[in-house]
């Protein structure tokens, strides 16, 4: 996390945009729930897993060539069926490399979800080279009864290999359709965003975790979720840079700005954990992967 790849690309071979689609669909059958799907390009997933039984399938997300340049374009589509449970995340960083004459990289994630489904989109951070152009958006839309979870980690720059984000933009879009969006755009020359007390003060992790309802999430569950989250942050390093809030009847979100990535990562699997418990009544069951 935050490290470097030797030798980034800044264009696609032969001056070509690569793009790459992947969808997913879940369902539930006979009380499991089964992922299948269709991918053009480099994007694909691994076998389906169930660790935590039948009723939730895990999956991971590849996509080989590690990063996107300027014209790269991921697409994923995820529709989770009445009743079905799906987990994605991935194996590491979603890399923006620097970019050549403006042209902007993009992954955009779009998923659907029908009455009495679950998802969980828990993708590793987006890491934003110096000089990139990026956008990133994740759209949900939810039918009444279907609920999901979501998190959004942005790292700026490389600060481990003493290469800060101090050129380049990074867009960014999340929104539940029809109840919540968040969007706007990360600047290097924006100093006062950057480094100003009302801005990232300097930090260059921005991280958020979304809960969300395809219905009005009743004001016991909410609370209970939100003082369950207020606990763990009061205990946890970054206690004067987190807050939880509902900003809508149907929305928790946790945001938390650190200076790597690592401290933020920590708070939202926690988090993460503390919601699924409170939330959903299911213990944390981490895909295999995170362990490694």
């Amino acid at each position: 996390m935050n490290s470097l790849t030797p030798c980034p690309p800044t264009s696609s071979p032969a001056g070509s945009n690569w793009r790459a689609d992947l969808s997913i669909a879940y369902a539930c059958e006979h009380g499991r729930s089964v992922a299948r799907y269709e991918h053009s390009g480099p994007l694909r997933i691994l076998k389906s897993l169930y660790p935590e039984g039948d009723a939730v399938c895990h999956n991971v997300l590849v996509h080989p060539p590690g990063g996107l340049v300027g014209g790269d374009t991921l697409a994923v589509s995820l529709q989770v069926g009445e009743g079905a449970h799906g987990l994605v995340t991935t194996p590491g960083a979603t890399r923006f490399y620097r970019s050549e004459a403006g042209a902007v990289a993009t992954q955009a994630v779009r998923a659907t979800l029908a009455a009495g489904a679950r998802l969980e989109w828990l993708p590793l951070e987006a890491l934003a080279y110096p000089g990139c152009e990026a956008r990133n958006e994740a759209r949900f839309a939810l039918a009444p009864g279907a609920e999901m979870m979501c998190w959004d980690i942005t790292a700026l720059g490389l600060p481990a290999a003493g290469q800060p984000f101090d050129r380049g933009r990074f867009a960014q879009h999340l929104e539940v359709e029809g109840v919540w969006l968040e969007q706007g755009v990360i600047a290097a020359d924006d100093a006062l965003l950057m480094n100003g007390l009302l801005g990232l003060a300097g930090r260059r992790c921005l991280a958020t975790l979304v809960f969300a309802a395809g219905s009005g999430i009743s004001r016991t569950r909410q609370e209970r979720a939100l003082d369950a989250v207020r606990a763990l942050i009061e205990t946890h390093s970054l206690r004067e840079f987190a807050g939880v809030t509902a900003p809508h009847g149907q929305v928790l979100v946790l945001r938390a700005l650190s200076e790597l990535t690592e401290p933020s990562l920590d708070l939202l699997r926690q988090a993460w954990a503390l919601w699924r418990h409170e939330l959903w009544g299911m213990p944390s069951a981490p895909p295999r992967l995170w362990s490694m």
